[in-house]
């Protein structure tokens, strides 16, 4: 499991609900927490990591020492937004890459945890608006999309040098191209449907 970085096509693929909650994704949680504390981010959903599933996982400390802050979100459904808030945001699939995004300042989520418990809760602040950033993956929706002009026109150098790197990667044969990308999502997608487990 490695996380994919923009344009890779997950990023922009729609995920699927999630069917059962199994042993399966409960090791794909596991390994997308691990990898989300060793490239030192606060969240990471599946769409990320090429798995086309409304599954991601979060610890707003960002630290791996505070595990008892860690959450996962299967199939989430926001609601309520309220207010209005401006803060800087990142992306592990767009490493380097910094810019301010404006967001509802509260929300209300609903969705189960890897042990099938329902959440519903109202959040605020950080983890408000990281659920909505990882939320948004699971949908193809991306922080980029909320950029405004001037953003848009700072980050302009840094995605294109994405876009070059991994277009070089897909020609040196290191990454198959986007249609052989799609093909392993959809039957990712087949193999889940078929098997009946998650999703």
């Amino acid at each position: 499991m490695k996380i994919v970085k923009y344009p890779h096509p997950s990023l922009r693929y729609p995920a699927r609900p999630v069917l059962a909650i199994d042993g399966e994704l409960r090791r794909i949680v596991a390994e997308m927490l691990e990898l989300m504390y060793a490239n030192k981010g606060l969240g990471l959903a599946a769409p990320q990591v090429a798995l086309p599933l409304q599954v991601f996982v979060m610890n707003a400390s960002g630290d791996n020492n505070e595990r008892d802050q860690e959450r996962v979100f299967i199939n989430p459904a926001i609601s309520d937004r309220r207010g209005s808030e401006e803060a800087e945001e990142g992306c592990l699939s767009f490493p380097g890459l910094f810019q301010k995004v404006r967001r509802p300042k509260q929300i209300r989520v609903q969705a189960y945890d890897h042990r099938g418990q329902l959440i519903d809760e109202e959040l605020t602040g950080l983890e408000a608006r990281i659920v909505q950033h990882e939320t948004d993956h699971l949908h193809g929706k991306l922080f980029i999309d909320y950029f405004g002009p001037i953003a848009e026109l700072a980050s302009r150098g840094a995605l294109a040098e994405l876009e070059r790197e991994f277009r070089q990667d897909q020609e040196r044969g290191l990454i198959p191209s986007d249609d052989e990308l799609v093909q392993e999502l959809r039957d990712c997608e087949a193999r889940y449907a078929v098997s009946g487990a998650t999703p």
